[in-house]
């Protein structure tokens, strides 16, 4: 993460670098098969960021972590 860009993300997302890091942690301790700690890490986000997201919206996001289709690359997600 030393190439990362905390400042744009905090920019986009109002998410603190403390915020994201503890929010990595738990996703790499836990796994990113399990769905139960994606679906933590998706509402808190959605709690903090103030965006709603609907079960079908978490549902298609846990799918395609799942189904390992996320960008490999951190910055081509913003």
């Amino acid at each position: 993460m030393d190439n990362f860009d905390f400042d744009k993300v905090k920019k986009r997302t109002n998410l603190d670098k403390d915020t994201i890091i503890d929010l990595a942690k738990m996703v790499n301790e836990n796994g990113l098969k399990d769905e139960k700690t994606l679906r933590t890490v998706i509402n808190k986000l959605s709690l903090m960021t103030g965006k709603d997201v609907s079960k079908d919206l978490e549902d298609k996001i846990i799918d395609t972590i799942k189904e390992d289709k996320v960008p490999k690359n951190v910055k081509d997600m913003f």
